[in-house]
């Protein structure tokens, strides 16, 4: 089992990059954060610090994520199939951290 971290960051910036150069999402996404799409059937967008790209919890849930569905999704964002309630929870025990 390889520990394939660069390839996830490296995904998480190409859609940082793809975002501000369409200006779709630029005005919509406040400086320093990215919007991710998160559900298994209707998504829903969050908009999180960059820094959570840096946090080994929210990285873990990033490469499962791309382990079994890839980073190549319809929305433009980074999307992350799993249950809101375990994202919010993953994600909240970020913020207090």
């Amino acid at each position: 089992m390889g520990f394939r971290l660069p390839s996830i960051l490296f995904s998480a910036k190409q859609i940082l990059k793809a975002q501000s150069i369409s200006g779709r999402c630029q005005s919509s996404v406040p400086k320093g954060h990215i919007a991710v799409y998160v559900g298994e059937i209707q998504k829903k967008r969050f908009l999180v610090p960059i820094s959570y790209l840096n946090h080994p919890s929210f990285l873990d849930l990033l490469r499962r994520a791309e382990e079994e569905f890839g980073f190549n999704h319809p929305t433009g964002g980074l999307t992350i199939p799993c249950k809101e309630e375990a994202f919010i929870d993953v994600t909240s025990r970020l913020h207090t951290s």
